[in-house]
């Protein structure tokens, strides 16, 4: 739609999808931050270059929020405001270029994006860090698009290391949610199958949606050390790295017969319990509470995690001209949803076991379509009761779980930036009501956990990486003994 201004000028407006809608509420202001290692110090006039010839191409990153922020308005961009390279004394960074580097962006999480122009900007510090000769963050509003959109912005904008011609873009399908073997057997086994399957979809769903209705009107986690607050979005966030080998993660799932999801989730819950037995052992101490039992996780803890879900029909990468097309299958935007995965926090003398569950958690959470309704059902709230009221609906869960996880598959060799290659890649969020994110994203053979913490609730989020790459250690050991491997 384009809207006259005057005789001679025409502003272009398009309406905000309705998740977007959603991420422009107080209640639900999230920022998505990427932040990229380089193997090579950055010359920023590179960047500028880059920007100067390809925002404009991109109506998301070339328009600005209306005054009542409901539609997107047309707008110049000067790329000189949203690219920022500090002049740093090296006195200020000291011995440890890391930890100014983690300061520094804590510090961008307290200092809002500017509204009255597109809302991202991109920070470049030739510091050098143990992995990167230097590193680049890019802050975005949620309301631009999700983590697929972004990354698929970043995978056009770069090419392969190996072969500067070419985009490294991973190809990426559904599984099949037949059985092969099921295909060729008779028309009756399929068919109680299919009632069967059929049956199980509704009883999972309305299930799903129950507990939902619960978490929004009463059901918290319980309150544990991981366990933020409502006012944790207001604190500064800081973020945490790990990178651990992607191929032992692929051995596990073709020993399991699982998938990577599983895997990644069966890991963090093995972590996560780690932790946390390690701080209620420590309360136990100084309390004066002795005992043998090396188990000091309370009984019955309820812990759970939002987990995001996308909801393109296409879930694999395409070249940024193919997203940006109205009738796409993997469109540009905020289209995902979420579900809630119950997390199975206690100690297991067999590390398989937290596989185990995992695999079973996942599989009864693809057969249900609570993803799919949660989406719809905050576009109707959205439509009926305005966007204050579907931004309540999306925020209340995310209050009462205690951590959300993702996971997003990135390119499979190593990329550059006009010569500049990258080191790693590491996605994450702030703004949220909770003091833990995990954020998974392979690149080139390796994974890279990325963590958002408060650092008022969680004071050594290096101990979960650190129990983390254990944790993994202990299941492929596991498989090793039962010469699975």
């Amino acid at each position: 739609m384009k809207v006259r201004i005057s005789k001679d000028e025409e502003v272009e407006e398009q309406p905000l999808s309705p998740m977007a809608r959603v991420f422009q509420s107080p209640e639900v202001d999230y920022c998505a931050v990427t932040i990229m290692g380089f193997k090579t110090k950055f010359c920023p006039d590179v960047l500028l270059d880059a920007l100067k010839q390809n925002v404009s191409k991109h109506p998301r990153f070339s328009t600005k929020l209306s005054e009542d922020g409901a539609k997107w308005i047309k707008t110049q961009v000067n790329v000189e405001d949203h690219v920022i390279v500090p002049n740093i004394d090296p006195e200020e960074i000291g011995e440890d270029g890391q930890s100014f580097v983690d300061d520094y962006i804590s510090r961008l999480t307290t200092i809002p994006l500017d509204r009255s122009r597109p809302l991202w900007d991109m920070h470049i510090l030739n510091v050098k860090t143990s992995d990167a000769e230097a590193v680049g963050v890019i802050r975005s509003h949620h309301s631009l698009g999700d983590g697929m959109s972004l990354i698929s912005l970043m995978l056009a904008c770069t090419h392969k290391t190996s072969d500067p011609d070419n985009t490294a873009i991973p190809s990426l399908k559904r599984r099949q949610t037949v059985p092969h073997g099921l295909i060729k057997q008779s028309w009756f086994l399929r068919f109680i199958f299919t009632v069967g399957s059929t049956t199980r979809l509704i009883w999972n769903t309305v299930v799903d949606m129950l507990l939902l209705l619960a978490t929004i009107l009463f059901l918290e986690d319980t309150k544990t050390p991981l366990k933020g607050g409502a006012d944790v979005g207001m604190n500064p966030t800081r973020f945490y790295r790990r990178t651990i080998s992607l191929d032992d993660i692929k051995l596990i799932k073709n020993s399991m017969n699982m998938t990577i999801n599983d895997v990644l989730l069966g890991v963090t819950q093995a972590a996560l319990s780690r932790y946390l037995n390690r701080l209620y052992g420590k309360k136990n101490e100084e309390e004066g509470v002795l005992t043998s039992n090396q188990n000091h996780l309370p009984s019955k803890l309820r812990f759970r995690a939002g987990c995001t879900v996308n909801l393109r029909s296409d879930i694999g990468f395409k070249p940024l001209a193919d997203m940006m097309t109205k009738d796409s299958k993997c469109r540009w935007g905020n289209y995902f949803s979420f579900i809630i995965l119950p997390f199975s926090i206690g100690l297991q003398t067999d590390p398989l076991v937290y596989l185990k569950i995992s695999k079973s958690t996942m599989a009864r959470k693809k057969h249900s379509y609570h993803a799919a309704l949660v989406y719809f059902i905050i576009k109707i709230i959205l439509k009926v009761f305005g966007a204050k009221a579907a931004a309540a609906i999306f925020n209340r869960p995310v209050v009462n779980l205690t951590t959300c996880v993702s996971n997003v598959i990135g390119p499979m060799e190593e990329i550059s930036f006009r010569g500049h290659p990258i080191a790693y890649i590491a996605p994450s969020n702030y703004g949220q009501s909770q003091a833990l994110l995990v954020h998974y994203m392979s690149y080139a053979g390796k994974m890279i956990i990325s963590m958002a913490v408060d650092p008022t609730v969680i004071p050594d989020p290096h101990k979960i990486c650190d129990d983390m790459e254990e944790s993994l250690k202990d299941m492929k050991a596991a498989l090793s003994e039962r010469g699975l491997l």
